[in-house]
């Protein structure tokens, strides 16, 4: 998987600015089913990845995504820090710099597999796995980037009727029904901003 210095850093601005852009409403979904902190702790992060943007985007691919990882665990906090970094990390440690799409793949499922451990959740306890998950089978099948951003955007969605089991949602029981999941609407957020990039650079 090839990404020059060039392609990392714009990634890494347009992550920041989808976040920025709807930080709010991440904290609208959160004041609803968890401490209210998703989209500021969110913007926090990006922000952080953002100010080394430069030094990260410099460094071979691999340590470039472990070093993401760091940086995110580092300055979100909360329960989504330790779980988009050990996404980022475990992506950095697993990818060979010469790896092809199906090399990615293998990578991603083994990244998520490790968030799942993390977080101690699975697919329906109304988490970002349910937006992982999906979008690692559309990888996996080689979809076009408007189709796995669509998959994310619909995976985000189709947690409202889901009833949370992992995190502070959780203890609401049924009450944290009918309300989209933060950490899975910044994820599709995050997917499909990434998606949106390779899409125009595919049409260009």
């Amino acid at each position: 998987m090839q990404l020059d210095p060039g392609d990392l850093s714009e990634l890494i601005s347009l992550c920041r600015a989808e976040i920025d852009r709807h930080g709010d409403h991440l904290t609208v979904l959160d004041s609803a089913i968890g401490d209210g902190d998703h989209g500021a702790n969110m913007r926090r992060g990006l922000e952080a990845v953002f100010a080394e943007r430069e030094a990260i985007a410099a460094l071979p691919l691999p340590a470039a995504l472990e070093r993401i990882g760091f940086v995110l665990v580092m300055s979100i906090g909360g329960a989504a820090g330790p779980l988009y970094g050990t996404l980022m990390m475990e992506l950095g440690r697993g990818l060979a710099p010469d790896a092809d799409a199906d090399g990615f793949a293998a990578t991603l499922e083994r990244a998520i597999a490790a968030v799942a451990r993390r977080g101690r959740a699975e697919p329906g306890d109304k988490t970002l796995l349910d937006v992982l998950y999906p979008v690692q089978a559309e990888v996996l099948k080689r979809s076009a980037p408007e189709r796995i951003a669509a998959c994310a955007r619909s995976a985000a969605q189709s947690t409202g009727p889901m009833q949370a089991r992992r995190g502070r949602a959780a203890f609401l029981g049924p009450r944290s029904i009918g309300y989209e999941d933060p950490g899975a609407s910044s994820c599709a957020l995050l997917a499909a901003a990434i998606c949106g990039y390779f899409a125009e650079q595919r049409a260009s």
